[in-house]
């Protein structure tokens, strides 16, 4: 853990920079650090008698509660970027056949949370029957290293969308970018398949389709009204004249009917808390789950389609933890400063924490094919948090050594037990098995199910498939997440 963390003469020089410490005091910039950190995944309600207390400093409530200014959020997201920005090689990488053939596997997604009125001007949010302060968060998850990188934090007013231009340029050619509806935009899935990276997303059905052979317009609605199948996948050309042209295969795969009922019902809300007219074709389309994606059959079979693009669903693991535990989204606070340094505080104690749970994971997994509960993890580092705060206090050294060894002790009770009824993520891809799946007859490739409008023969399966959506809603942090319940 030394070896990943700012030493404290750096420490002190980026305080300098920065201008939270303009002269010794008795609050250092790393006791500052510390505290903010590793001080608050132990502390339920951190308030400023309880920081005080935790580092034993003398100084007191007051003199705490004025240090908490625009210098010392500077500082503290300086220290996030470094801890971001250390690349720790003896992670390795998670092995299944089914991600084998992409460099890396990249999920971006956002949760959000409301914050005190009182900062409406600075963080607003929808207002209404919503809150009027939101405060959201824009985050990266490489699923493979078990990295996690934070792209902003923002107004939950803010679109996700916006930040879908920034993604082309974090990939490699070779990776595999998982995202929601939310960041769907032609221009961006155009530029990620120009540099040879790959993209799986959910299909926005606005959008118009053609034959990439003949060119002919594909009327999505009346092609799936067609099938009889619960299954079924075509090459599609994404865009119109004036949009970027994208090949692709689009995944089509048919919902039970409790499920597609449930879409309705929501999108039917949604429509009339917007004051919109949903059309018959729009409601027809509930029935489907609609996926796009430009990797090759021979990487992704049609049948494990699903499956690949639940790894999503990671990163709102990741957001659960982020909230149960280190509690990101509750402060008491009315100040954004304060508000400010609490949130860049837990996001790099989050980082130390997920770092470890990749490292044993990402080790487990190549040796033993187990994995690491991160739920389990987070929870028995927030129970050794204070000691290893006071710890950090007197000697990093020794506080190094007593997490290694606490590790050791922890890791057996935070192993994700094995349940033959019921498949972890990481052993599905291993299996290339969807258990969501009922299959009804074995999968054909190219098997013929109906003619699309141009003629030719479509790919496809006879199996039902299970909702899509995770049991639970995620919260974006840094940028509006509106999940639609369209495709």
């Amino acid at each position: 853990m030394s070896e990943r963390v700012p030493k404290k003469g750096r420490l002190n020089r980026w305080a300098k920079q920065t201008g939270f410490r303009k002269r010794k005091g008795k609050l250092s910039p790393f006791d500052f650090l510390v505290l903010m950190t590793v001080g608050q995944v132990g502390m339920k309600h951190p308030s400023l008698a309880g920081m005080v207390a935790a580092i034993e400093a003398r100084i007191s409530r007051v003199a705490l509660h004025y240090r908490f200014s625009a210098a010392a959020a500077a500082f503290l997201l300086k220290c996030l970027g470094f801890v971001l920005q250390q690349k720790v090689h003896r992670l390795g990488q998670i092995d299944t056949k089914l991600l084998r053939p992409f460099r890396r596997v990249l999920i971006a997604d956002s949760s959000s949370w409301d914050v005190s009125e009182k900062l409406h001007s600075v963080l607003p949010g929808s207002g209404g029957t919503a809150s009027a302060a939101n405060c959201k968060l824009q985050a990266v998850y490489d699923y493979k290293r078990g990295e996690l990188g934070f792209l902003d934090v923002t107004a939950g007013t803010v679109p996700d969308n916006r930040y879908t231009d920034r993604l082309p340029d974090m990939l490699q050619k070779g990776d595999l970018l998982l995202i929601d509806q939310g960041y769907f935009k032609l221009n961006t899935l155009a530029e990620i398949a120009a540099r040879g990276a790959f993209f799986l997303t959910r299909f926005f059905v606005c959008t118009a389709l053609k034959d990439p052979i003949t060119h002919a317009p594909i009327d999505l609605a009346k092609h799936l009204s067609k099938l009889e199948g619960n299954a079924h996948e075509m090459d599609v050309l994404m865009g119109s004249k004036r949009q970027p042209q994208v090949p692709c295969r689009l995944i089509a795969l048919r919902l039970g009917e409790q499920v597609a009922n449930e879409r309705r019902r929501r999108l039917r809300r949604e429509a009339k808390r917007k004051g919109r007219t949903i059309s018959k074709q729009h409601l027809r389309m509930c029935d489907w789950t609609l996926l796009i994606t430009n990797v090759p059959q021979k990487w992704l079979m049609l049948e494990m389609a699903r499956a690949l693009y639940t790894v999503r669903w990671q990163i709102e693991l990741l957001f659960k933890q982020l909230k149960s535990i280190l509690r990101v989204h509750e402060s008491d606070t009315s100040k954004e400063n304060r508000l400010r340094c609490e949130l860049y505080g837990k996001l790099i104690g989050a980082v130390i924490i997920h770092r470890i749970h990749a490292a044993e994971t990402n080790r487990l997994w190549k040796t033993q094919r187990r994995e690491v509960s991160m739920e389990n993890l987070y929870k028995r580092f927030q129970e050794r948090a204070f000691t290893l705060l006071r710890m950090l206090l007197r000697s990093v050294l020794k506080a190094n050594a007593y997490l290694c060894d606490q590790i050791k002790r922890i890791l057996p009770t935070c192993l994700k037990n094995r349940q033959r009824s019921r498949l972890s993520t990481l052993e599905i891809l291993e299996a290339q098995c969807d258990p969501m799946l009922e299959i009804e007859e074995p999968v054909m490739k190219n098997a013929p199910l109906s003619l699309t409008p141009m003629g030719r023969s479509p790919r496809s399966a006879q199996f039902t498939c299970w909702a899509l959506d995770p049991p639970g809603t995620a919260f974006p942090i840094c940028s509006s997440h509106s999940p639609s319940s369209e495709g």
